[in-house]
């Protein structure tokens, strides 16, 4: 499996932990649903996901973009097994577009919960916290 940059890939436990730098824009996300997409067709194994957003500066997104991903990504996951997704949000401007895509992807096999620690995404994702620290 070849990871982009910022992308680290568990096998014990399945996670993908995804922690972008700088200004989060429509290229960059464009590349992470590519990849993703691409490991869940090659592979066929369940990941659930870790997106760790307090390392950003900036958001350069607009809200139709993300409700477009976010459309994409539930119908791409329809008929499928349920894969969390938990996100850390420390930016109130960073979670109003996580509470979009949460709410797009409500009641569907994508389940999108935002987190404000690392310990309750670890809860919620049943790993450990350590793995979700910053390397």
């Amino acid at each position: 499996m070849q990871p982009l940059p910022d992308v680290e890939c568990l096998n014990d436990p399945p996670l993908f932990v995804w922690r972008p730098r700088g200004v989060l824009n429509e290229e960059k996300v464009n590349e992470i649903v590519g990849f993703v997409t691409d490991q869940e067709k090659k592979y066929g194994k369940l990941f659930d996901r870790f997106t760790d957003l307090s390392l950003l500066d900036a958001i350069d997104l607009t809200f139709k973009f993300v409700f477009q991903v976010s459309l994409y990504r539930r119908l791409a996951r329809v008929g499928q097994e349920p894969i969390k997704s938990a996100f850390l949000v420390t930016n109130p401007s960073v979670a109003r577009y996580v509470k979009l895509h949460a709410l797009v992807t409500d009641h569907s096999p994508l389940m999108v919960e935002m987190f404000d620690d690392r310990e309750g995404a670890a809860k919620w994702l049943r790993v450990s916290p350590e793995l979700l620290a910053p390397k």
